[in-house]
């Protein structure tokens, strides 16, 4: 310090340093709101069907997630100009995920297209039956998340961003429309028996909602939900009277800590477990469906019998009241970096005839109209070659630019296509749709506004979008 620095200065100067402080403090609470205060009306979580805050078209969702990133230039984006280039270089940049088995040179597709339906939509060969039910989807060519690896781009398309352990949308749905059944989960995942997909459990995750939203697992074998019958000795009238006491002993501890939402979220799983018991059961009861729907998913061809019974079992899901379902493809199903030419028909074989079957079951039924359903991965594939090994083990590296998807009912056009990429079918050059304008979009036909649905987290509100740039696409609607 200074020896001509005063006493007064001394103080003068501290004083205006505290009072910086101070004014940096009250711009802060400004700025993130005011206090904490106590709510007026505590929040209550519990899965009572939520009357929409808007006009709403759809009641529930399928989404069938083809995990690893289906190939869209084989598939729904057919592009002359690959076979015409095929095996020479590639005439612009490219950015490769594998830049150690990445090539320039042009891969063509080795299937025909043809055109389908009124809309004369294109689609490969490989997929007949989602080729069937032209008339009722809106095919997106124009997808883009610009996250180049399998688990961000995942997580863009389930939680809105790329990051970890944010809230899933089947988690925000049920938060904020919660279930029109009460003996069931809003929110359930269907995963495959060779697997879960990249990043596991995390999928469905209630992120930081309470643990009540997060997505319940059927599993593809018996017991199909783990852990729901009680124990010989505690079934029938010792399971109600331990529910019972327990449920007393629960509501005595919540009136000691009134707004404990993690405690309350448990104690409606624990209630919804019990009610389960009986009606998840026969929600997933194939035995009773007739021979005409069990061949129309395939369940008579071992190559499809796995994935048409989870489509099946979806239906009869939503049929009940169930708010979102997710089938899950096994990890990296889809992810052909080598040996393209037998894996992608063969991955194409399994789940075609059953993803057409579903939608074409819940519009014979009337409930195609509000009940959405979503195909595609979190990727698509590159034009060019990767493994350049021999014509047989050559794949496609991950795209992320440009890929496609489809959607049909709830409210989505029907017959439509929506967007386009490039020449070579890598980057999306005309009416992009980002992750956050489609989750945007799946939320206004629920009825739910992607700004106004949110949660308190860190003194602030966050959503789905969680503030990206995002808008609902208009001409996807009906």
């Amino acid at each position: 310090m200074s020896a001509s620095l005063s006493r007064r200065k001394l103080l003068h100067s501290a004083t205006y340093g505290v009072g910086s402080l101070a004014l940096a403090w009250l711009m802060r609470q400004q700025s993130i709101g005011a206090p904490a205060r106590p709510e007026l009306v505590p929040r209550k979580y519990d899965l009572l069907p939520k009357v929409a805050p808007l006009p709403a078209k759809a009641k529930s969702m399928v989404s069938i997630f083809m995990q690893g990133g289906p190939s869209q230039v084989d598939l729904f984006d057919p592009k002359p100009k690959l076979n015409e280039l095929d095996g020479q270089t590639f005439p612009g940049e490219i950015k490769y995920d594998n830049a150690a088995q990445a090539s320039s040179k042009v891969l063509g597709s080795p299937w025909k297209f043809k055109e389908y339906g009124q809309a004369g939509m294109q689609f490969s060969e490989l997929i007949p039956e989602t080729a069937s039910i032209a008339d009722e989807i809106t095919l997106i060519r124009s997808m883009h998340t610009g996250v180049n690896n399998h688990g961000q781009s995942i997580d863009a398309m389930n939680t809105g961003r790329a990051v970890s352990y944010r809230p899933s949308l089947g988690s925000w749905l049920a938060y904020g429309l919660g279930s029109e059944s009460q003996n069931l989960p809003a929110f359930v995942v269907l995963i495959d028996p060779e697997g879960l997909p990249v990043l596991g459990v995390q999928n469905w995750s209630n992120g930081w909602l309470p643990s009540l939203y997060q997505g319940t697992v059927i599993r593809p074998r018996e017991p199909r939900i783990l852990n729901l019958d009680a124990p010989p000795q505690l079934q029938g009238a010792p399971q109600a009277r331990y529910l019972s006491f327990l449920e007393s002993l629960n509501r005595e501890h919540l009136s000691e800590h009134p707004g404990e939402s993690d405690l309350e979220a448990r104690m409606a799983s624990f209630e919804l477990a019990a009610r389960m018991q009986s009606a998840a059961k026969e929600a997933v009861d194939l035995s009773g469906e007739t021979a005409d729907t069990l061949r129309l998913y395939g369940i008579d061809d071992p190559a499809t019998k796995d994935f048409g019974e989870r489509c099946l079992i979806a239906r009869r899901l939503v049929e009940r009241g169930v708010r979102f379902v997710q089938i899950y493809t096994r990890y990296q199903f889809w992810d052909h970096h080598g040996s393209i030419r037998s894996a992608l028909p063969s991955a194409c074989r399994k789940v075609d005839k059953p993803s057409a079957a579903l939608v074409k079951d819940l519009k014979q039924r009337g409930l195609l109209a509000e009940t959405i359903v979503h195909w595609g991965g979190e990727m698509g594939r590159l034009p060019v070659i990767q493994n350049d090994t021999g014509p047989d083990k050559v794949g496609r590296d991950h795209n992320t630019y440009g890929f496609s998807q489809w959607v049909a009912g709830g409210g989505f056009r029907a017959g439509y296509v929506h967007g386009a990429t490039d020449e070579f079918g890598h980057k999306a050059i005309q009416d992009v749709v980002t992750h956050n304008d489609y989750q945007a979009t799946l939320l206004h036909l629920f009825g739910l506004d992607h700004n106004s649905l949110t949660f308190p987290r860190n003194l602030q509100e966050v959503s789905l979008v969680d503030k990206q740039p995002c808008g609902i696409v208009q001409s996807l609607l009906a």
